[in-house]
């Protein structure tokens, strides 16, 4: 499906599924929160796009790959990714992914976050979530969804981010050798190899990436794995398989590197709802 005919036709849904009736219903300037509700199925890819609004994507099931100019962030189940209005993204699915979308106004609140980020889902704005999409749609014309409104704001502007981003070089070679890196994650290539294929001298490729994502070269590829690893292990492969398809030579020496980076081990942070805390503040801006 093209990007304007996708983005089209989620417009033309939630403009269906919000449409204010004449007699005494929200007009469109009233109408701050919308939601979206869809399954997706394993594999299925939605072409980069933008919307007017700002979106929760929230993936109660399954595990998406959001992708965009400035970097990618794998989302896993209970967790969702934050994507300010006008952001152009694309998304990759994981297994049957369940999506709870919810759209913000722009000009909602200024507390917001201003750029995209992954974050965890306390059980307060899961159920918030699920609160909001049997309603279809918040309005500050009914006092009762105007409090709700409010209360979804307080949730959202203290949600703690996850270090599951994956910052994306503006270089073209860099460029190259990054999206070869996406494609091969778990190829057991030297670094002088991989800088070769992007015509690149191996002290040229770390010095562009270090500028253009604040990572070393060394620390991009791990985290890349780490990103590639999630979704292989939230479609229930085990742990040693999982290990050394990403490029790990043990299954201990993955486990202490998820561990060291998430705080739990692969177990244990897929057996909770809502992550683990991180370890830092949230860093909106």
């Amino acid at each position: 499906m093209s990007k304007t005919r996708h983005t089209r036709n989620v417009s033309d849904r939630l403009r269906k599924k919000v449409r204010p009736r004449a007699d005494k219903g929200p007009t469109e300037e009233e109408i701050l929160v919308r939601t979206f509700v869809v399954r997706h199925t394993h594999d299925h890819v939605i072409p980069p796009h933008a919307h007017d609004w700002h979106q929760l994507i929230y993936a109660s099931e399954g595990v998406m790959w959001v992708q965009t100019a400035q970097g990618d962030w794998v989302v896993p189940p209970s967790r969702a990714v934050w994507v300010s209005a006008g952001i152009e993204h694309g998304i990759e699915m994981t297994g049957s992914v369940h999506v709870q979308t919810l759209y913000l106004a722009r000009g909602v609140s200024s507390e917001l976050p201003d750029r995209c980020c992954a974050v965890n889902v306390s059980p307060l704005l899961r159920e918030l979530i699920r609160h909001t999409v049997t309603l279809g749609w918040l309005d500050n014309k009914d006092p009762v969804k105007a409090r709700l409104i409010g209360v979804l704001i307080d949730q959202l502007s203290v949600l703690p981010t996850i270090p599951l981003e994956l910052p994306w070089p503006t270089d073209e070679r860099a460029q190259l050798a990054a999206a070869w890196l996406r494609a091969h994650p778990g190829d057991p290539s030297v670094n002088k190899q991989v800088a070769k294929r992007a015509a690149l001298s191996v002290r040229t490729m770390e010095r562009l990436f270090q500028r253009e994502t604040g990572m070393t070269f060394g620390r991009w590829r791990q985290q890349l794995r780490l990103l590639h690893a999630l979704r292989l292990l939230a479609a229930k492969r085990p742990v040693t398989t999982v290990a050394l398809e990403v490029g790990y030579e043990s299954p201990s020496a993955f486990i202490a590197m998820f561990k060291r980076t998430l705080g739990v081990t692969p177990h244990r942070y897929f057996a909770s709802a809502t992550g683990t805390p991180t370890r830092q503040p949230p860093r909106w801006r």
